[in-house]
């Protein structure tokens, strides 16, 4: 009975609320760690679930060693299904709504420094078809700030390099129009015209990016050829797969531009959300000034 509540509230957040398939992925794979809680507690029914059964289901994961933003991810997604399964008319209780999330440490993301952008975006080997369509990734993703999902999936159609401008099917369906850069308009040109159609062949494939088996590349393998270009150039550290559109982010403000614009081309609803950026470059002039002033 559970499985097609869930089925039926993950139709809706794809198709009423225009979710992305990766949020709603997540909200599928928590749903399945309390489907799997219940079939060890033999609860057969969701909405008899009162909120210490839910209280001891967390503490249980907690004890698993699940980490704390985890945990708040899934209080989050029980909150929202019993929130569904009320307008649906499927109970009238909200085991969920007290749950408390568990405090967050702000962690500023881990910024690459302009110097280390010029190393990675230099690291491809442009002798080789690969190579050429990693670099123009590479020059798109900082140009634009784009996320990693957002690269994998680009159409074909909806970058036009005349006018150097991308358009972005973002979070929520949020569409967005961000420009790009010679530089950036240039590494796509050579990948199109030496790199593209020996990946492709004789294949159609809709995304502008391939993969070596002309299909579309998956999140996972681009990260994976980032993480090795950074290791190819001697970047170490905790570079995540939006290394690249935090320093885009950065990088701006750090060269003057308002956090509005940057909150418009990063394709954030919420101006709260790009203001961690503001932080990171408040912490990056204060290295810099502690590491250079004579009294710093």
């Amino acid at each position: 009975m559970f499985a097609s509540f869930q089925k039926d509230f993950l139709q809706d957040l794809a198709f009423v609320e225009g979710l992305s398939p990766n949020t709603i992925s997540a909200y599928r794979q928590d749903l399945k760690l309390l489907a799997k809680w219940m079939e060890r507690q033999d609860i057969s029914d969701v909405f008899t679930v009162n909120t210490q059964q839910l209280e001891d289901f967390l503490w249980e994961l907690t004890k698993a060693g699940r980490k704390p933003k985890s945990i708040a991810r899934l209080i989050s997604s029980l909150k929202r299904f019993y929130l569904w399964a009320i307008e649906q008319q499927h109970t009238d209780l909200d085991p969920a709504g007290v749950l408390k999330s568990p405090k967050l440490d702000a962690k500023l993301p881990v910024v690459l420094t302009e110097e280390q952008v010029e190393r990675l975006l230099n690291a491809p080997d442009l002798t080789t078809a690969l190579g050429i369509r990693d670099r123009a990734i590479l020059e798109l993703m900082y140009a634009s700030g784009l996320r990693v999902s957002e690269v994998v999936s680009l159409p074909f159609e909806q970058i036009n390099l005349s006018v150097g401008m991308v358009q972005v099917v973002g979070k929520g369906s949020k569409e967005r129009v961000v420009p790009i850069g010679e530089q950036a308009i240039e590494a796509v040109e050579q990948y199109l015209t030496a790199s593209r159609p020996i990946l492709v062949g004789n294949k159609m494939v809709s995304t502008l990016f391939v993969s070596r088996l002309a299909r579309p590349m998956t999140r996972q393998t681009l990260w994976h050829r980032v993480k090795n270009l950074a290791a190819s150039v001697d970047i170490q550290g905790d570079l995540s797969p939006h290394g690249l559109r935090h320093a885009f982010a950065t990088h701006l403000l750090n060269h003057g531009a308002d956090l509005r614009s940057v909150q418009l081309l990063l394709g954030h609803s919420d101006l709260s959300t790009t203001q961690i950026y503001t932080h990171v470059a408040k912490a990056r002039l204060q290295s810099i000034h502690q590491q250079h002033h004579p009294r710093g």
